[in-house]
């Protein structure tokens, strides 16, 4: 009650009017930790927990005693959804008090943007992009926009905490603060961060303020969990082996896991099959059908292309069975209209739809109250399974979700692994991982970020004009993300972009944007420091449906927006696509999109198939198959063997690394081993197995890995000759050797190969 009482006279009088009967736990101790100290503040909590709320109502208090002479709290999300759903409940509580609330993104009308910049205050609404945008459209403007700001608020920082768009937002953190005179304390909000005080690091990184991680009991989460599994034709797994196995999750009994963990499992309650299928229809599919029915749920894929897919596949059913639609979609590709249109009837608390669902419905946009979330086979993450699962169960409700796997059956001379079903052995992974160690995703360490090295090299030039080499220097150089970058690196990127009219340089001996730059500083995808692919803008009549990559040529069809168009005219000039809707059913296509899996992910799920237990989520399709992989496991030594005789001189290896490891491992054995080795026809399925043929027995592929590995060898050996692995979206403007040695330092995990090479032979000497 005393954080109550602290609270500005008009949070008292909103938290009265909503009802609240007291304040939860994270709210007292975010009250604790920004009214009680001058610290950062890393606010870890549960989805739906009241994280947003518990930061913002110390902070605005705060505001409100002391009014700032400019915009006194940035917000900055990952999402411009997420913007949209937070400014109408942020108008709401702020309106009282007179602190006005201002959003900037590619969305918002230029006439709400310049109110801002003639009265600079209150709070303000950004994406990572368009702050970017800001510092260098906007430069003179920025002192008087932040020259009094007091807090940033990062909301789901987890999300920017593995790849060059979290240092980018640090790096525009920094340059800001430095160009406006402020010093800011950094406010983050996750519901999954695994490794908290390694966050609050990178929280905390160039802000000179330590960070605080409140601590509290959040309570037991509830969740309703099931894992089901289909192949694609019948028979399933339990008619193929006639196996009874019987689950909780069939049953309704409620499930206590491991004691370490806050969490308890309430399987969903069985419901009767309802549907009428297509002829040759997926099972899987009718599954999902089916107990979508009257209800309100999210149906999450891992990739652009299979929320199409999936979308069309459901609205196939609901026309084949005389059905009014009642399935949307929702992804980055889709115009704006359509994902809004998809959001505003989500928010319906009596729509029964479902959403067809990427990463874009991940985050905490709040779409109303939904009754369950289905994920089709298993995400890449542990964070990415919190997050989908933790968009169900608010209100008061558990967080419910349904896995469904999917896989072909394997064909009559199919070798060993593809027999493994790694979709679902890779789910029970991800869920096994949080309930026995709370274990998520830690921030990678140790990269050497070139791309954005250039990326903010260019944007400070673009910005800031002319300046001397050192100035440059020692405006980039010294921000907290290029850490680990020399100058002699950085003399080598400058000669480099001068060479390549990137910049030149001025009579006066200062350096400035050159004609090259300034046709890549001035487009507006230059503020993203992601891939993206270039895409096509697709029109149906004068409705923008969204945006696609490789274009058909006119007659083909194309998929987006969960329906099939013909092509009836392609203007490559202006990358736009006219078409009409037709019926049927295609693969979309939206450019790559790699997963990166952790190393513990692929060792759990070692431990998924070399153990007994039987998962309480695990429905009886799913039971069956682990049974019989578990078999398969067992029957070919895998136990007790990382490298498995395929019949003559095949070979597959089991290596159970993450991504990053895998990779080394295929590039050591390649480079380091192969020879010795007589290593031919490398295939692998990463990271899950690799195949190949060698000439030496079983025990000398142990022995000479080992030797191999023992030694201390340069990390650029495992980089091909005269390869460039570009990774990043600007590795191509970046100097040859600064892309190797970046990939070779920053990418590989020789570590965590090295150690478990080293691990094969000592362990099979015991």
């Amino acid at each position: 009650m005393e954080v109550f009482y602290r609270y500005a006279p008009f949070i008292q009088d909103y938290i009265y009017r909503s009802g609240w009967q007291s304040l939860r736990a994270v709210q007292n101790a975010a009250g604790d930790a920004i009214f009680g100290t001058d610290d950062n503040v890393l606010l870890t909590a549960s989805t739906a927990s009241g994280k947003t709320e518990a930061a913002l109502f110390p902070i605005l208090t705060l505001l409100d005693e002391d009014p700032p002479r400019s915009v006194g709290v940035l917000y900055i999300a990952p999402l411009k959804a997420l913007i949209n759903d937070q400014f109408g409940r942020l108008n709401e509580l702020c309106e009282e008090a007179g602190i006005p609330v201002y959003r900037w993104h590619g969305d918002v009308a230029q006439s709400h943007k310049r109110k801002l910049m003639r009265k600079p205050s209150g709070i303000l609404q950004i994406t990572p992009e368009s702050l970017e945008s800001l510092m260098i459209n906007k430069h003179m403007e920025i002192p008087s926009l932040f020259g009094d700001l007091r807090f940033v608020v990062i909301d789901e920082i987890h999300s920017l905490l593995r790849g060059d768009r979290g240092m980018q937002t640090f790096c525009l953190i920094e340059r800001m603060c430095r160009l406006a005179g402020c010093n800011p304390r950094r406010i983050g909000l996750s519901a999954t961060i695994g490794n908290p005080e390694a966050a609050g690091e990178f929280l905390a990184a160039g802000s000179g303020r330590p960070t605080v991680i409140p601590r509290f009991d959040g309570g037991k989460e509830v969740w309703r969990l099931s894992m089901e599994h289909f192949f694609s034709t019948d028979p399933q797994a339990d008619e193929e082996t006639g196996s009874q196995a019987q689950t909780n999750g069939r049953t309704g009994t409620a499930i206590q896991p491991d004691a370490k963990a806050d969490a308890a499992f309430c399987p969903p309650e069985p419901e009767p099959a309802t549907d009428q299928a297509p002829k040759a229809a997926d099972p899987g599919m009718g599954y999902i059908f089916e107990h979508t029915r009257g209800k309100k749920c999210l149906i999450f894929t891992n990739s652009r292309e299979e929320c199409e897919s999936v979308c069309q596949v459901l609205r196939q059913y609901c026309e084949y069975n005389r059905e009014p639609e009642r399935f949307l979609i929702h992804h980055g590709n889709l115009s704006a209209s359509y994902r809004e249109s998809a959001e505003e009837e989500m928010k319906d608390d009596d729509s029964l739809l479902s959403v067809c669902a990427t990463a874009t419905l991940e985050l905490g946009i709040d779409i109303g109250r939904l009754e369950r979330a289905f994920h089709i086979d298993a995400p890449f993450t542990v964070s990415g399974f919190l997050q989908r699962l933790g968009r169900t169960g608010r209100r008061g409700e558990p967080s419910e979700m349904w896995f469904v796997m999917r896989e072909d059956h394997p064909e009559a001379r199919s070798l060993l692994p593809e027999l493994i079903p790694w979709y679902l052995i890779q789910g029970i992974a991800l869920v096994q991982l949080y309930i026995e160690e709370r274990f998520v995703e830690p921030p990678p360490a140790g990269r050497l970020p070139y791309s954005l090295l250039y990326h903010q090299t260019m944007s400070t030039l673009a910005s800031c004009g002319e300046m001397t080499p050192g100035e440059l220097a020692s405006r980039v150089l010294t921000l907290a993300a290029f850490e680990r970058i020399t100058a002699d690196d950085y003399r080598l990127l400058l000669r480099h972009l001068l060479e390549t009219d990137h910049i030149n340089r001025t009579e006066n001996g200062g350096l400035i944007v050159g004609i090259t730059g300034e046709r890549i500083t001035n487009n507006y995808k230059f503020y993203a420091v992601f891939q993206e692919n270039i895409e096509y803008t697709v029109h149906a009549g004068s409705e923008e449906l969204g945006t696609i990559v490789k274009p058909p040529p006119v007659g083909d069809k194309i998929a987006i927006a969960g329906r099939v168009w013909v092509v009836e005219e392609v203007d490559h000039k202006k990358r736009e696509v006219y078409c009409a809707l037709v019926k049927g059913n295609i693969p979309a296509y939206f450019g790559d999109v790699a997963g990166d899996i952790h190393t513990r992910i692929l060792e759990r799920m070692f431990g998924v198939l070399s153990e007994e237990t039987m998962y309480p989520y695990l429905m009886r399709h799913a039971a069956a198959r682990l049974k019989d992989a578990r078999n398969t496991f067992y029957k070919a030594g895998m136990e007790r063997r990382y490298l498995i005789p395929l019949g003559g001189k095949m070979w597959v290896l089991f290596p159970w690394l993450g991504s990053y490891a895998f990779l080394a491992l295929e590039r050591f054995l390649k480079i380091r081993c192969g020879g010795r080795l007589g290593l031919k026809g490398m295939s692998p399925v990463r990271p899950y197995y690799l195949q190949f043929t060698m000439k030496v027995s079983e025990d000398e592929f142990y022995s000479i890995t080992a030797e191999e590995a023992a030694e201390e060898f340069d990390p650029m050996e495992l980089v091909y000759p005269g390869e460039v692995p570009v990774f990043n979206k600007y590795d191509g403007f970046v100097p040859a050797d600064l892309v190797r040695k970046g990939f070779a330092y920053g990418v590989l995990d020789i570590r965590g190969m090295k150690k478990r090479v080293l691990g094969w032979k000592k362990n099979l000497d015991l």
